[in-house]
């Protein structure tokens, strides 16, 4: 492993360190906190490590700069999907270089973007800093964004809010000002087992919820047909499905329970709570029939995911100033999430502008461009001149 106290602040080289480490989801990333912490050490730059809501999990947030609130943040997280059952052509966590494209997990999604940031520390350090620059540093984007959802609340009770953030997931260094939300919950149905030769004696969970599920899709039927709608957006209105669904253990017993999971996907102006709450009112009677002389039935639920959507204004001086350092003449919205609601949502504008093609986030032979590591490089020292008055 590079050790971070000797690595030179080239981004080739720190993106090599940061996908060396496995730190897909289902794991610690104890370690790869542990080597930024090292590095921002042999910097001199003061930070703090926060849980993230998991155990071994962790958040890190450093500032440049006077330590108090204000100032430009730069965000990425340090989590990455699983490799399992992908056909790579080399080893995902050694980086690879290849007709000026680096391959390896998380090159793309969202390391290259991390180590531009952390390539950038030497020169933030040198600039005289009226206003403080800040790193984000956070876990778990890739499953609930939870460690974001922390590490905003924790900066805040640390008076340490920036005013400002650019969260630098691949968009190929355009910006983009909205998202949709992500609401995800796991409809769980318990009826009563019996055998299959007396339906009268049980209450089948299965047929429960094929009914269930076939409510959900006429909701969204209807989210397509009359459902808002905002421009710039593909499909421009929320989305709705079932993706996952379970239940019972053999034909010849009425099965007791199933489950099923539902998402939306909501566009600005929609919140995925009260999606759900038409869903749950709508599921009330089969809740009721489940749970009629059987104690132990019914409909309950799980929350999955809870992602805000982002909507910054198109003449927000973020999104102006983002224009002008990239030299984009437009702005883009997009069906993905990211932190970036999460972080608007706790005071913090955002905007999301990264390196890289989100459409090799998640696929085998993950790889980002080099020009496009060099193109964030320049963008991120601009900003930070720009936004925190340095001379």
């Amino acid at each position: 492993m590079t050790d971070p106290r000797t690595i030179p602040p080239r981004v080739e080289t720190i993106l090599a360190a940061l996908v060396s480490f496995d730190t897909t989801s289902r794991h610690s990333n104890l370690s790869i906190i542990e080597w930024i912490e090292g590095y921002l050490a042999a910097h001199d730059v003061s930070f703090t490590r926060y849980p993230g809501g998991d155990d071994g999990k962790w958040n890190l947030h450093a500032v440049i700069g006077p330590e108090k609130a204000g100032g430009m943040a730069f965000a990425g997280h340090v989590d990455c999907v699983p490799v399992d059952g992908q056909d790579w052509s080399s080893d995902p966590f050694v980086l690879r270089e290849e007709n000026g494209r680096l391959y390896g997990r998380g090159a793309a999604d969202m390391k290259g973007y991390v180590a531009c940031m952390l390539a950038a520390v030497p020169d933030f350090k040198a600039m005289d800093l009226p206003k403080p620059i800040h790193l984000l540093f956070t876990c778990d984007e890739e499953i609930t964004c939870d460690g974001a959802r922390h590490l905003i609340e924790d900066i805040k009770q640390a008076h340490l809010l920036p005013d400002l953030c650019m969260v630098g997931e691949p968009t190929m260094m355009t910006p983009v000002i909205a998202h949709k939300g992500r609401f995800a919950v796991r409809v769980r149905l318990v009826g009563k087992p019996g055998h299959s030769s007396l339906p009268q004696g049980g209450k089948n969970a299965l047929h429960a919820m094929g009914r269930a599920i076939a409510i959900c899709a006429d909701e969204a039927d209807r989210l397509s047909i009359k459902g808002r709608r905002v421009d710039g957006f593909v499909p421009p209105y929320t989305t709705m499905q079932v993706g996952l669904a379970s239940g019972g253990s053999i034909l010849n017993i009425i099965p007791e329970q199933a489950e099923f999971d539902v998402e939306w996907r909501n566009v600005p102006g929609d919140e995925g709570s009260v999606e759900f709450e038409k869903l749950s009112e709508a599921l009330s009677p089969l809740d009721e029939s489940l749970r009629e002389d059987n104690p132990g039935g019914g409909i309950s639920y799980l929350l999955l995911v809870d992602l805000p959507p982002l909507a910054l204004s198109a003449d927000h001086l973020l999104t102006e100033l983002t224009c002008q350092i990239t030299g984009s003449n437009t702005t883009g919205k997009v069906s993905y999430g990211t932190e970036a609601g999460i972080y608007q949502r706790g005071a913090m504008e955002s905007i999301v502008c990264g390196p890289g093609d989100i459409a090799q986030a998640h696929r085998p032979d993950e790889f980002i461009a080099k020009e496009q590591l060099e193109r964030c490089e320049t963008v991120i020292r601009d900003f930070a001149r720009r936004v925190s008055g340095a001379a």
